[in-house]
């Protein structure tokens, strides 16, 4: 049966799976933003142009939705492109 019966364990217990995956990919650079719907969408895309994900590993590592129709989104990516 699982532990975790309140909001605050599953909280606690997605925070540590977020540090455990940081953790196995330190070399990893990312980049937090909370825009507007169409800013986030603008933002986004100049990040993958910016940094191509065949060459950088660019991603969307996480989004969710803000109240007044913003996105937080954290960019992952490679320091560099060998």
């Amino acid at each position: 049966m699982n532990d975790y019966r309140r909001p605050a364990d599953l909280a606690r217990r997605m925070a540590a799976r977020r540090a455990a995956q940081r953790q196995r990919s330190p070399s990893f650079r990312r980049e937090t933003f909370a825009l507007p719907r169409e800013a986030a969408r603008a933002k986004a895309r100049e990040f993958f142009t910016r940094f191509p994900k065949a060459a950088y590993m660019t991603e969307i590592e996480s989004w969710r939705e803000l109240p007044g129709d913003r996105i937080e989104f954290t960019m992952r990516r490679l320091p560099s492109a060998d």
